[in-house]
């Protein structure tokens, strides 16, 4: 043995020193930094890692990478992470990937070596065709590093583009997230927001009152209940990040981890061919009486259970993941008890979007509809409902996923057609006894088809009730549609969820091309 041998550390020297630097790493930076984020309110980055992932599944990689930055005292302050946390587990038995901001570490702004981390478990993501969860609580840019760490943001751009319909894409906002930042999340599949502590906005409330003289406050401009409800960035707010997080884990539960593969399918305990008894009472006879959309889904999904995604924003239509016969569904409805159901430009743009995720990853569609029309007015025509309606349309028909309509009630106009009919490719269309399909509703269509016929009658009340009975039972009862081979049948209610359930299984095998093309051109 020589000199230099017995000089050298021993193996378990090093060991011992890795141990301690992993340890160091783990804890994160000094314990006043960790307190001051629990004072907000916020978990750290690894508490957040923990409540997402299956317990003791996460490996993280680039734990010890520090940023190569100099000047404005950066090169004092190198820590480990460099202020985010990247790597994978798995969540219910399966893998995602996942990456953290550390707010502790540099108030999680991205840096050059930050932003090269976020790119390459992005990539892995991609190349293993797994969900990618992203948990943002970062100042946006780190500004020491000027366009370096611009740059970074457009890796993360570009990454989430091409991952776009190949691979599940999650937001979860956990703190602030301001300027260009705030693209990657409108980028992805889903965005979830915690009230109090989350916001997002392109600029700021001093920002927006140095230019427009607005005062606003970061919540006000921002927050989780304004992107939810109003400007519908944000697909669910939550109270507490551990019920958001134990919903993204129940949103994972229900998607597939790639565009080619299915969503699970589990054994549902709940009889696929039990009787609906309750849905001949939950929807009145009468077409202007409202009733609540979400009952009728409750008694035709599995054990009652979905999960609605913009639950708050443009209320009168809804869209939900759930289960029929043990499949992941993916529903879309008009709620009758806000706006009568009618589609507008908000509802058909939530409608559109929903239809499309659910087409690049494989989940069916069912469309219950009960659509008295378009919103008419002066707003939503300068506003575009003409192209920004297009959108619902352009989606249903580019889907090739199994597509099954049910009308349940009134199904009035270019709505009719819109909410997924048989002319723009629904594979089956079904309707209940209670169907009426029209251009219009009895009492429009009378009155523009017999104008000339009401003005000259004696009575023209009495004459008007009696041509709006004429029209209804020639063109308006529930079996024209079905004699002309525009429903596949028109089915008893009661029988609803076992008809919807033979239906998918049938459809399990379903196969579509659309014509070669780079991409479409849908309507903006």
């Amino acid at each position: 043995m020589t000199a230099d041998d017995t000089a050298a550390p021993d193996i378990r020297a090093r060991v011992a020193q890795l141990r301690g630097l992993r340890e160091q790493v783990r804890r994160g930076p000094d314990e006043k930094a960790t307190a001051s984020q629990h004072a907000k309110g916020k978990l750290t980055a690894r508490e957040r890692i923990e409540l997402l992932l299956d317990e003791g599944t996460f490996t993280e990689v680039e734990p010890l990478r520090r940023h190569r930055a100099t000047g404005f005292g950066l090169e004092d302050r190198r820590p480990h992470t460099d202020g985010v946390i990247t790597g994978w587990g798995t969540v219910h038995g399966r893998t995602v990937f996942v990456y953290a901001h550390d707010f502790r570490i540099f108030g999680g702004a991205l840096g050059e070596a930050h932003a090269e981390k976020i790119h390459r478990i992005m990539d892995r993501a991609l190349a293993a065709g797994a969900p990618l969860v992203s948990l943002n609580d970062g100042a946006g840019a780190r500004i020491q590093e000027g366009v370096t760490a611009l740059s970074g943001y457009g890796g993360i751009f570009r990454r989430n583009a091409r991952a776009s319909g190949v691979i599940p894409q999650i937001s979860v906002m956990l703190g602030p997230c301001a300027g260009g930042a705030a693209y990657s999340p409108a980028l992805t599949d889903f965005v979830f927001m915690v009230r109090e502590t989350s916001q997002m906005f392109i600029t700021g409330p001093d920002v927006v009152q140095a230019v427009t003289g607005e005062k606003v406050t970061l919540g006000g401009l921002g927050g989780a209940d304004v992107h939810a409800e109003v400007s519908g960035v944000a697909h669910f707010a939550y109270d507490d990040e551990e019920t958001c997080l134990e919903e993204v884990r129940y949103l994972l539960s229900l998607l597939p981890q790639n565009n080619r593969e299915t969503a699970p399918v589990v054994h549902p305990e709940d009889p696929v061919d039990r009787p609906c008894d309750p849905l001949l009472d939950l929807v009145p006879a009468g077409g202007h009486r409202p009733y609540d959309m979400r009952r009728v889904m409750e008694e035709i999904v599995d054990d009652g259970e979905y999960l609605e995604i913009h639950e708050r924003w443009a209320a009168n239509v809804i869209v939900a993941l759930a289960r029929i016969g043990g499949q992941v569904v993916g529903i879309v409805a008009n709620q009758p008890l806000v706006l009568a159901g009618v589609l507008d430009i908000d509802a058909s743009e939530k409608a559109a979007r929903f239809v499309q995720m659910c087409d690049a990853f494989n989940i069916p569609l069912v469309t219950l509809v009960d659509v008295p029309g378009f919103l008419p007015g002066v707003d939503q025509e300068h506003n575009g409902i003409i192209r920004r309606g297009a959108k619902l349309l352009y989606a249903y028909c580019n889907a090739t996923v199994p597509r099954i309509s049910l009308i349940l009630r009134k199904a009035y106009g270019g709505a009719y057609i819109v909410m997924d009919s048989r002319s723009v490719g629904a594979d089956l269309s079904f309707a209940w006894p209670s169907n009426e399909i029209a251009v219009m509703g009895a009492e429009g269509a009378a009155n523009v088809i017999f104008r000339r016929r009401i003005q000259a009658a004696d009575d023209p009340e009495a004459t008007r009730r009696q041509l709006v009975k004429e029209y209804k039972a020639e063109l308006m009862h529930p079996y024209y549609a079905a004699e002309r081979g525009l429903l596949d049948d028109v089915v008893d209610p009661v029988e609803t969820r076992r008809v919807l359930a033979e239906s998918l299984r049938m459809l399990r095998t379903k196969h579509a091309d659309l014509a070669s093309r780079k991409h479409g051109n849908p309507p903006q």
